[in-house]
């Protein structure tokens, strides 16, 4: 039996978290990922490592997409894209984090965890092989007040295939509009999914298709502009957008 209850904090210690307390990113916990553009699913941001991009603002993480032009297409965006490879990765436990999602037409914010040895970070081992966690995706040109669950792995013949996006709606409102707690507990038998506390899906993770989701993973921030999922800007697009992260929190069993 799989318990999905939300009352599960006191099996739980803290083993590391990111409360945004220093002037500057602590880059002992996070890297910048510098990607150009259309790296990624043909997005047109490139991820900098520039602080205008991601920064410390009272005492909360900002990450914030620029349109650098007055033109819409490749190349002129900017974002980034953090990670904790090779600083911290961990199997098994229960991520929770606060942030406020930004909003509009291909404005595409994610909380998410790949496996550690993923090629594209120094691993040997190329995705969907190494597996693909999605605490949250918001599409901005679909729904502002939806968030989006999905896993992504390899099949038996070593093709990509996917659980498929599973939503949460908001009751009222927008993820614009203030901070919500976004959760994953991840133990050996299942992942689930919770904002604000309220469990809206579980993934049986027992069967050995689920092998990826039983070894190490990094956390990941960002926030990619356009691409082939999102759609593309336009002059109804508002920017800059922010995502805005209170704290990170991430606990294991004792």
């Amino acid at each position: 039996m799989i318990n999905s209850s939300n009352n599960t904090q006191e099996k739980y210690i803290l083993i590391w978290e990111d409360t945004f307390e220093n002037e500057e990113l602590d880059l002992k916990k996070w890297n910048r990922q510098v990607e150009p553009a259309g790296r990624f699913n043909a997005e047109w941001q490139r991820y900098t490592n520039d602080k205008k991009n991601a920064f410390i603002r009272d005492n909360q993480l900002v990450i914030k997409a620029i349109h650098e032009s007055k033109t819409h297409g490749l190349n002129q965006y900017t974002s980034a894209r953090l990670n904790t490879a090779g600083k911290f990765d961990f199997t098994y436990g229960k991520i929770v984090a606060k942030i406020k999602l930004p909003s509009g037409k291909a404005i595409w914010p994610a909380f998410w965890m790949l496996g550690s040895n993923i090629d594209e970070n120094g691993g040997d081992t190329s995705w969907p092989t190494t597996g693909e966690i999605d605490i949250l995706e918001l599409w901005g040109s679909v729904d502002a007040s939806l968030v989006e669950a999905n896993v992504h792995y390899a099949d038996a013949k070593g093709k990509h295939t996917q659980m498929g996006a599973k939503g949460y709606h908001l009751p009222k409102g927008s993820f614009s509009d203030s901070f919500h707690e976004f959760e994953l507990e991840w133990t050996k038998e299942a992942l689930i999914w919770r904002v604000d506390g309220n469990t809206y899906h579980t993934l049986d993770i027992t069967d050995k298709k689920y092998y990826a989701f039983h070894k190490d993973f990094f956390l990941l921030l960002n926030i990619a502009v356009g691409g082939e999922f999102a759609g593309y800007p336009d002059k109804t697009t508002p920017l800059p957008q922010e995502m805005v992260v209170d704290w990170i929190k991430i606990y294991q069993d004792q």
